[in-house]
Protein backbone atom coordinates (compact mmCIF):
# COMPACT_ATOMS: atom_id res chain seq x y z
CA UNK A 1 0.00 0.00 0.00
CA UNK A 2 2.80 2.43 0.90
CA UNK A 3 4.58 1.60 -2.35
CA UNK A 4 1.42 2.39 -4.31
CA UNK A 5 1.09 5.75 -2.53
CA UNK A 6 4.72 6.65 -3.26
CA UNK A 7 4.34 5.67 -6.90
CA UNK A 8 1.15 7.70 -7.12
CA UNK A 9 2.90 10.84 -5.83
CA UNK A 10 5.61 10.40 -8.43
CA UNK A 11 3.01 10.68 -11.20
CA UNK A 12 2.15 14.41 -11.74
CA UNK A 13 -1.51 13.92 -12.74
CA UNK A 14 -2.29 11.51 -9.88
CA UNK A 15 -0.42 13.70 -7.40
CA UNK A 16 -2.55 16.66 -8.51
CA UNK A 17 -5.72 14.66 -7.89
CA UNK A 18 -4.58 13.52 -4.44
CA UNK A 19 -3.62 17.05 -3.41
CA UNK A 20 -7.02 18.29 -4.63
CA UNK A 21 -8.77 15.72 -2.42
CA UNK A 22 -6.63 16.78 0.55
CA UNK A 23 -7.45 20.46 -0.09
CA UNK A 24 -11.22 19.78 -0.20
CA UNK A 25 -11.04 17.77 3.03
CA UNK A 26 -9.17 20.65 4.72
CA UNK A 27 -11.90 23.05 3.58
CA UNK A 28 -14.53 20.68 5.00
CA UNK A 29 -12.81 20.47 8.39
CA UNK A 30 -12.41 24.27 8.44
CA UNK A 31 -16.15 24.68 7.86
CA UNK A 32 -16.79 22.23 10.70
CA UNK A 33 -15.45 24.84 13.15
CA UNK A 34 -17.86 27.55 11.98
CA UNK A 35 -20.93 27.62 14.25
CA UNK A 36 -24.42 28.64 13.21
CA UNK A 37 -25.45 32.14 14.38
CA UNK A 38 -27.24 32.69 17.68
CA UNK A 39 -25.64 29.77 19.56
CA UNK A 40 -23.68 30.10 22.80
CA UNK A 41 -20.81 27.58 22.47
CA UNK A 42 -19.96 27.60 26.20
CA UNK A 43 -23.50 26.63 27.22
CA UNK A 44 -23.67 24.04 24.46
CA UNK A 45 -20.42 22.42 25.59
CA UNK A 46 -21.60 22.43 29.19
CA UNK A 47 -24.77 20.60 28.18
CA UNK A 48 -22.83 17.94 26.31
CA UNK A 49 -25.95 16.79 24.37
CA UNK A 50 -24.98 13.17 25.00
CA UNK A 51 -28.15 11.29 24.16
CA UNK A 52 -29.31 8.62 21.76
CA UNK A 53 -30.64 11.01 19.13
CA UNK A 54 -27.48 13.06 18.86
CA UNK A 55 -25.35 9.91 18.98
CA UNK A 56 -27.10 8.55 15.90
CA UNK A 57 -27.21 11.87 14.04
CA UNK A 58 -23.51 12.51 14.57
CA UNK A 59 -22.49 9.10 13.24
CA UNK A 60 -21.80 10.39 9.72
CA UNK A 61 -21.09 14.04 10.57
CA UNK A 62 -18.01 13.53 12.71
CA UNK A 63 -19.78 14.93 15.78
CA UNK A 64 -20.23 18.35 14.16
CA UNK A 65 -23.94 18.32 15.01
CA UNK A 66 -23.04 18.37 18.73
CA UNK A 67 -21.19 21.66 18.22
CA UNK A 68 -23.97 23.09 16.02
CA UNK A 69 -21.54 23.59 13.15
CA UNK A 70 -22.92 24.89 9.84
CA UNK A 71 -22.05 21.47 8.35
CA UNK A 72 -23.56 19.68 11.34
CA UNK A 73 -26.19 17.91 9.25
CA UNK A 74 -23.42 16.28 7.26
CA UNK A 75 -24.58 14.39 4.19
CA UNK A 76 -27.57 12.80 5.91
CA UNK A 77 -30.17 14.74 3.84
CA UNK A 78 -28.47 13.85 0.54
CA UNK A 79 -28.07 10.21 1.56
CA UNK A 80 -31.73 10.02 2.58
CA UNK A 81 -32.77 11.66 -0.70
CA UNK A 82 -30.70 9.14 -2.64
CA UNK A 83 -32.29 6.27 -0.74
CA UNK A 84 -35.79 7.65 -1.37
CA UNK A 85 -35.08 7.98 -5.10
CA UNK A 86 -33.81 4.41 -5.24
CA UNK A 87 -36.97 3.15 -3.58
CA UNK A 88 -39.15 5.23 -5.92
CA UNK A 89 -37.39 3.70 -8.92
CA UNK A 90 -38.89 0.34 -7.99
CA UNK A 91 -42.43 1.72 -7.60
CA UNK A 92 -42.79 4.49 -10.23
CA UNK A 93 -42.63 3.19 -13.84
CA UNK A 94 -41.39 6.48 -15.30
CA UNK A 95 -38.41 6.59 -12.92
CA UNK A 96 -37.73 2.92 -13.57
CA UNK A 97 -37.65 3.61 -17.30
CA UNK A 98 -35.43 6.65 -16.74
CA UNK A 99 -32.92 4.57 -14.77
CA UNK A 100 -32.48 2.32 -17.81
CA UNK A 101 -31.51 5.17 -20.14
CA UNK A 102 -27.83 4.92 -19.37
CA UNK A 103 -25.75 7.93 -18.37
CA UNK A 104 -28.53 10.43 -19.16
CA UNK A 105 -31.01 8.64 -16.90
CA UNK A 106 -28.54 8.35 -14.03
CA UNK A 107 -27.70 12.05 -14.26
CA UNK A 108 -31.38 13.01 -14.17
CA UNK A 109 -32.05 10.83 -11.12
CA UNK A 110 -28.98 12.30 -9.40
CA UNK A 111 -30.34 15.78 -10.16
CA UNK A 112 -33.69 14.84 -8.60
CA UNK A 113 -31.83 13.58 -5.51
CA UNK A 114 -30.02 16.91 -5.18
CA UNK A 115 -33.25 18.91 -5.31
CA UNK A 116 -34.96 16.55 -2.87
CA UNK A 117 -32.10 16.91 -0.38
CA UNK A 118 -32.84 20.65 0.03
CA UNK A 119 -36.29 20.33 1.71
CA UNK A 120 -35.10 17.28 3.62
CA UNK A 121 -32.17 19.30 4.99
CA UNK A 122 -34.49 22.17 5.99
CA UNK A 123 -36.90 19.80 7.77
CA UNK A 124 -34.09 18.04 9.58
CA UNK A 125 -32.54 21.37 10.58
CA UNK A 126 -35.83 22.54 12.07
CA UNK A 127 -36.30 19.28 13.96
CA UNK A 128 -32.78 19.30 15.42
CA UNK A 129 -32.93 22.95 16.48
CA UNK A 130 -36.34 22.52 18.10
CA UNK A 131 -35.21 19.33 19.84
CA UNK A 132 -32.01 20.96 21.12
CA UNK A 133 -33.93 23.84 22.67
CA UNK A 134 -36.33 21.47 24.44
CA UNK A 135 -33.49 19.20 25.59
CA UNK A 136 -31.47 22.08 27.01
CA UNK A 137 -34.54 23.61 28.67
CA UNK A 138 -35.10 20.38 30.60
CA UNK A 139 -31.59 20.75 32.03
CA UNK A 140 -32.04 24.44 32.79
CA UNK A 141 -29.54 25.53 30.14
CA UNK A 142 -30.06 28.26 27.58
CA UNK A 143 -27.74 28.01 24.57
CA UNK A 144 -29.81 30.17 22.19
CA UNK A 145 -29.39 33.94 22.23
CA UNK A 146 -33.04 34.14 21.11
CA UNK A 147 -35.61 31.35 21.76
CA UNK A 148 -36.06 29.18 18.68
CA UNK A 149 -39.32 30.00 16.92
CA UNK A 150 -40.63 30.50 13.39
CA UNK A 151 -41.44 34.09 14.37
CA UNK A 152 -37.80 35.14 14.84
CA UNK A 153 -35.37 36.09 12.11
CA UNK A 154 -32.51 34.37 13.92
CA UNK A 155 -34.27 30.99 13.85
CA UNK A 156 -34.77 31.22 10.08
CA UNK A 157 -31.09 32.15 9.76
CA UNK A 158 -30.11 29.05 11.73
CA UNK A 159 -32.24 26.76 9.53
CA UNK A 160 -30.82 28.33 6.36
CA UNK A 161 -27.26 28.01 7.71
CA UNK A 162 -27.61 24.28 8.42
CA UNK A 163 -29.36 23.66 5.09
CA UNK A 164 -26.72 25.60 3.15
CA UNK A 165 -23.92 23.76 4.94
CA UNK A 166 -25.37 20.39 3.92
CA UNK A 167 -25.67 21.54 0.28
CA UNK A 168 -22.08 22.82 0.31
CA UNK A 169 -20.89 19.43 1.58
CA UNK A 170 -22.80 17.74 -1.24
CA UNK A 171 -21.06 20.05 -3.73
CA UNK A 172 -17.63 19.39 -2.21
CA UNK A 173 -18.23 15.66 -2.43
CA UNK A 174 -19.12 15.92 -6.11
CA UNK A 175 -15.97 17.98 -6.74
CA UNK A 176 -13.88 15.17 -5.26
CA UNK A 177 -15.66 12.63 -7.46
CA UNK A 178 -15.12 14.76 -10.57
CA UNK A 179 -11.59 16.10 -10.07
CA UNK A 180 -10.11 13.81 -7.44
CA UNK A 181 -9.88 10.08 -6.84
CA UNK A 182 -12.61 7.91 -5.40
CA UNK A 183 -16.16 8.66 -4.34
CA UNK A 184 -16.46 12.16 -2.90
CA UNK A 185 -19.44 11.43 -0.66
CA UNK A 186 -17.57 8.51 0.92
CA UNK A 187 -14.50 10.71 1.43
CA UNK A 188 -16.53 13.38 3.26
CA UNK A 189 -18.03 10.77 5.59
CA UNK A 190 -14.57 9.22 6.00
CA UNK A 191 -13.08 12.58 7.04
CA UNK A 192 -15.89 13.17 9.54
CA UNK A 193 -15.36 9.79 11.17
CA UNK A 194 -11.57 10.08 11.31
CA UNK A 195 -11.84 13.55 12.85
CA UNK A 196 -13.33 11.94 15.98
CA UNK A 197 -10.26 9.78 16.62
CA UNK A 198 -8.21 12.40 18.55
CA UNK A 199 -11.11 13.20 20.92
CA UNK A 200 -11.76 9.49 21.48
CA UNK A 201 -8.10 8.79 22.21
CA UNK A 202 -7.93 11.78 24.56
CA UNK A 203 -11.03 10.57 26.41
CA UNK A 204 -9.46 7.15 26.89
CA UNK A 205 -6.09 8.52 28.04
CA UNK A 206 -7.80 10.57 30.76
CA UNK A 207 -8.48 7.26 32.60
CA UNK A 208 -6.58 4.56 30.70
CA UNK A 209 -7.04 0.82 31.15
CA UNK A 210 -4.40 -0.81 28.99
CA UNK A 211 -5.81 -4.34 29.29
CA UNK A 212 -9.12 -3.12 27.87
CA UNK A 213 -7.23 -1.30 25.11
CA UNK A 214 -5.31 -4.45 24.11
CA UNK A 215 -8.47 -6.59 24.02
CA UNK A 216 -10.43 -3.96 22.12
CA UNK A 217 -7.51 -3.44 19.73
CA UNK A 218 -7.32 -7.16 18.96
CA UNK A 219 -11.07 -7.20 18.30
CA UNK A 220 -10.66 -4.15 16.04
CA UNK A 221 -7.88 -5.81 14.02
CA UNK A 222 -10.02 -8.93 13.65
CA UNK A 223 -12.97 -6.81 12.49
CA UNK A 224 -10.83 -4.95 9.92
CA UNK A 225 -9.45 -8.23 8.57
CA UNK A 226 -12.96 -9.69 8.34
CA UNK A 227 -14.29 -6.56 6.60
CA UNK A 228 -11.58 -6.70 3.93
CA UNK A 229 -12.01 -10.46 3.49
CA UNK A 230 -15.79 -10.25 3.03
CA UNK A 231 -15.76 -7.01 1.00
CA UNK A 232 -13.43 -8.64 -1.52
CA UNK A 233 -15.37 -11.91 -1.54
CA UNK A 234 -17.09 -12.88 -4.79
CA UNK A 235 -19.12 -15.74 -6.15
CA UNK A 236 -17.98 -16.20 -9.74
CA UNK A 237 -20.69 -17.77 -11.91
CA UNK A 238 -19.23 -19.24 -15.13
CA UNK A 239 -20.68 -17.86 -18.38
CA UNK A 240 -20.22 -19.54 -21.75
CA UNK A 241 -20.73 -17.78 -25.09
CA UNK A 242 -21.52 -19.76 -28.23
CA UNK A 243 -20.12 -19.01 -31.68
CA UNK A 244 -22.01 -16.16 -33.34
CA UNK A 245 -22.48 -15.30 -36.99
CA UNK A 246 -22.66 -11.60 -37.87
CA UNK A 247 -22.98 -11.01 -41.62
CA UNK A 248 -20.15 -12.91 -43.25
CA UNK A 249 -18.10 -13.14 -40.05
CA UNK A 250 -18.06 -15.87 -37.42
CA UNK A 251 -17.21 -14.69 -33.94
CA UNK A 252 -15.56 -17.30 -31.76
CA UNK A 253 -17.35 -18.03 -28.50
CA UNK A 254 -15.56 -17.91 -25.18
CA UNK A 255 -15.97 -18.30 -21.46
CA UNK A 256 -15.98 -15.73 -18.71
CA UNK A 257 -17.67 -15.34 -15.34
CA UNK A 258 -20.32 -13.18 -13.67
CA UNK A 259 -18.92 -11.83 -10.35
CA UNK A 260 -21.49 -11.49 -7.55
CA UNK A 261 -20.10 -9.74 -4.50
CA UNK A 262 -20.92 -11.19 -1.11
CA UNK A 263 -21.71 -7.70 0.16
CA UNK A 264 -23.43 -5.95 -2.74
CA UNK A 265 -25.30 -3.46 -0.55
CA UNK A 266 -22.31 -1.85 1.20
CA UNK A 267 -23.32 0.23 4.23
CA UNK A 268 -26.74 1.21 2.85
CA UNK A 269 -28.60 -1.30 5.10
CA UNK A 270 -27.05 0.30 8.17
CA UNK A 271 -28.18 3.76 7.04
CA UNK A 272 -31.70 2.42 6.49
CA UNK A 273 -31.74 0.81 9.94
CA UNK A 274 -30.48 3.96 11.67
CA UNK A 275 -33.11 6.09 9.90
CA UNK A 276 -35.91 3.77 11.01
CA UNK A 277 -34.69 3.65 14.62
CA UNK A 278 -34.06 7.39 14.74
CA UNK A 279 -37.62 8.33 13.78
CA UNK A 280 -39.42 7.14 16.99
CA UNK A 281 -36.59 8.55 19.10
CA UNK A 282 -37.01 12.00 17.57
CA UNK A 283 -40.80 11.94 17.98
CA UNK A 284 -40.51 10.74 21.59
CA UNK A 285 -37.94 13.41 22.41
CA UNK A 286 -40.29 16.16 21.19
CA UNK A 287 -43.07 14.88 23.50
CA UNK A 288 -40.82 14.27 26.51
CA UNK A 289 -41.48 17.81 27.76
CA UNK A 290 -45.27 17.48 27.34
CA UNK A 291 -47.50 18.70 30.15
CA UNK A 292 -49.79 15.67 29.68
CA UNK A 293 -48.63 13.00 32.10
CA UNK A 294 -49.36 9.86 30.09
CA UNK A 295 -47.84 11.36 26.91
CA UNK A 296 -44.67 12.25 28.81
CA UNK A 297 -44.50 8.76 30.34
CA UNK A 298 -44.84 7.05 26.94
CA UNK A 299 -42.17 9.28 25.42
CA UNK A 300 -39.81 8.64 28.34
CA UNK A 301 -40.44 4.90 28.03
CA UNK A 302 -39.63 4.86 24.31
CA UNK A 303 -36.39 6.74 24.90
CA UNK A 304 -35.47 4.30 27.67
CA UNK A 305 -36.34 1.20 25.59
CA UNK A 306 -34.41 2.45 22.57
CA UNK A 307 -31.24 3.21 24.49
CA UNK A 308 -28.34 2.69 22.08
CA UNK A 309 -26.75 0.17 24.46
CA UNK A 310 -29.99 -1.57 25.42
CA UNK A 311 -30.93 -5.09 24.27
CA UNK A 312 -34.06 -3.95 22.40
CA UNK A 313 -32.19 -1.37 20.34
CA UNK A 314 -29.35 -3.76 19.52
CA UNK A 315 -31.81 -6.51 18.51
CA UNK A 316 -33.83 -4.18 16.28
CA UNK A 317 -30.62 -2.75 14.81
CA UNK A 318 -29.42 -6.25 13.90
CA UNK A 319 -32.74 -7.41 12.42
CA UNK A 320 -33.37 -4.21 10.44
CA UNK A 321 -29.84 -4.23 9.03
CA UNK A 322 -30.28 -7.88 8.00
CA UNK A 323 -33.66 -7.19 6.36
CA UNK A 324 -32.51 -4.09 4.50
CA UNK A 325 -29.42 -5.97 3.31
CA UNK A 326 -31.72 -8.26 1.32
CA UNK A 327 -33.94 -5.37 0.23
CA UNK A 328 -31.17 -3.21 -1.21
CA UNK A 329 -29.26 -6.11 -2.78
CA UNK A 330 -32.23 -7.06 -4.94
CA UNK A 331 -32.67 -3.40 -5.92
CA UNK A 332 -29.07 -3.30 -7.17
CA UNK A 333 -28.98 -6.81 -8.66
CA UNK A 334 -31.96 -7.82 -10.82
CA UNK A 335 -31.86 -11.54 -11.77
CA UNK A 336 -34.54 -11.11 -14.46
CA UNK A 337 -32.63 -8.35 -16.29
CA UNK A 338 -29.32 -10.21 -15.97
CA UNK A 339 -30.82 -13.43 -17.38
CA UNK A 340 -32.44 -11.49 -20.23
CA UNK A 341 -29.17 -9.72 -21.10
CA UNK A 342 -27.31 -13.03 -21.12
CA UNK A 343 -29.88 -14.54 -23.47
CA UNK A 344 -29.69 -11.57 -25.86
CA UNK A 345 -25.89 -11.67 -25.99
CA UNK A 346 -25.79 -15.42 -26.60
CA UNK A 347 -24.42 -16.31 -23.18
CA UNK A 348 -25.55 -19.09 -20.88
CA UNK A 349 -24.58 -20.73 -17.62
CA UNK A 350 -23.30 -24.29 -18.23
CA UNK A 351 -25.92 -26.78 -17.15
CA UNK A 352 -28.67 -24.13 -16.84
CA UNK A 353 -31.17 -23.40 -19.59
CA UNK A 354 -31.50 -19.77 -20.74
CA UNK A 355 -34.55 -17.75 -19.71
CA UNK A 356 -36.56 -18.50 -16.58
CA UNK A 357 -34.26 -21.32 -15.29
CA UNK A 358 -31.28 -18.93 -15.44
CA UNK A 359 -33.25 -16.26 -13.60
CA UNK A 360 -34.24 -18.73 -10.86
CA UNK A 361 -30.66 -19.94 -10.53
CA UNK A 362 -29.27 -16.40 -10.20
CA UNK A 363 -31.93 -15.55 -7.63
CA UNK A 364 -31.05 -18.61 -5.53
CA UNK A 365 -27.32 -17.85 -5.65
CA UNK A 366 -27.89 -14.16 -4.84
CA UNK A 367 -30.11 -15.12 -1.88
CA UNK A 368 -27.50 -17.45 -0.41
CA UNK A 369 -24.56 -15.07 -0.67
CA UNK A 370 -26.70 -12.13 0.50
CA UNK A 371 -27.63 -14.10 3.61
CA UNK A 372 -23.93 -14.32 4.45
CA UNK A 373 -23.21 -10.70 3.47
CA UNK A 374 -26.18 -9.19 5.31
CA UNK A 375 -25.45 -11.22 8.44
CA UNK A 376 -21.86 -10.01 8.29
CA UNK A 377 -22.94 -6.34 8.03
CA UNK A 378 -25.37 -6.72 10.93
CA UNK A 379 -22.76 -8.37 13.15
CA UNK A 380 -20.11 -5.76 12.31
CA UNK A 381 -22.59 -2.97 13.16
CA UNK A 382 -23.73 -4.47 16.46
CA UNK A 383 -20.67 -6.30 17.84
CA UNK A 384 -18.61 -3.25 18.97
CA UNK A 385 -21.72 -1.74 20.59
CA UNK A 386 -22.33 -5.01 22.46
CA UNK A 387 -18.72 -5.04 23.70
CA UNK A 388 -18.94 -1.38 24.72
CA UNK A 389 -22.10 -2.13 26.74
CA UNK A 390 -20.29 -4.76 28.83
CA UNK A 391 -19.10 -3.55 32.27
CA UNK A 392 -15.53 -4.70 31.58
CA UNK A 393 -15.34 -2.28 28.63
CA UNK A 394 -17.06 0.67 30.30
CA UNK A 395 -14.10 3.01 29.69
CA UNK A 396 -14.21 2.26 25.97
CA UNK A 397 -17.93 2.90 25.49
CA UNK A 398 -17.15 6.02 23.48
CA UNK A 399 -15.05 3.93 21.14
CA UNK A 400 -17.80 1.37 20.76
CA UNK A 401 -20.45 3.93 19.87
CA UNK A 402 -18.44 6.71 18.24
CA UNK A 403 -15.99 4.49 16.35
CA UNK A 404 -18.08 1.36 16.13
CA UNK A 405 -18.48 -1.24 13.44
CA UNK A 406 -20.35 1.07 11.08
CA UNK A 407 -17.57 3.65 11.17
CA UNK A 408 -14.86 1.01 10.77
CA UNK A 409 -16.73 -0.51 7.84
CA UNK A 410 -16.93 2.87 6.09
CA UNK A 411 -13.29 3.78 6.78
CA UNK A 412 -11.94 0.44 5.63
CA UNK A 413 -14.16 0.40 2.53
CA UNK A 414 -13.06 3.91 1.50
CA UNK A 415 -9.37 3.08 1.98
CA UNK A 416 -9.63 -0.21 0.04
CA UNK A 417 -11.57 1.35 -2.85
CA UNK A 418 -9.17 4.31 -3.04
CA UNK A 419 -6.13 2.03 -3.16
CA UNK A 420 -7.81 0.01 -5.92
CA UNK A 421 -8.35 3.15 -7.98
CA UNK A 422 -4.76 4.29 -7.40
CA UNK A 423 -3.45 0.92 -8.55
CA UNK A 424 -5.72 1.05 -11.60
CA UNK A 425 -4.43 4.52 -12.48
CA UNK A 426 -0.83 3.36 -12.08
CA UNK A 427 -1.45 0.26 -14.17
CA UNK A 428 -3.03 2.35 -16.91
CA UNK A 429 0.01 4.63 -16.96
CA UNK A 430 2.29 1.58 -17.20
CA UNK A 431 0.37 0.30 -20.22
CA UNK A 432 0.47 3.74 -21.82
CA UNK A 433 4.24 3.83 -21.39
CA UNK A 434 4.54 0.34 -22.84
CA UNK A 435 2.45 1.29 -25.90
CA UNK A 436 4.53 4.39 -26.52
Amino acid sequence: MLESMLNAFRAPDIRKRLLFVAFILIVYRALAHVLIPGINPASLNAAGTDNSVFGLLSLFSGGDIRRMSIVGLGLNPYINATIIMQILQTTIPSLQALSREGEYGRNKITSYSRWLSVPLAALQAYGILAFLQADLANNGITAYNTPFSFETYQSWTQIIALTTGSIVLMWLGELITEKGIGNGISFIIFAGIVSRVPATVSSFLSSPDWLELVVFGLVGILIIFTIIFVQEGQRRIPIQYANRVRGHRIYQGGSTFLPLRVNMSGVIPIIFAISILLFPLQIATYFQASSVGWVKDIATGIISWLNTQGPLYLSLYFLLTLAFGFFYTFIVFKPDETANNLRKSGGFIPGIRPGQPTEDYLRRVAFRITLAGATFIALIAVLPMVLAALPMFSNLSAVGVGLGGTSVLIVVSVVVETMKQLEAQLMMRSYEGFIR
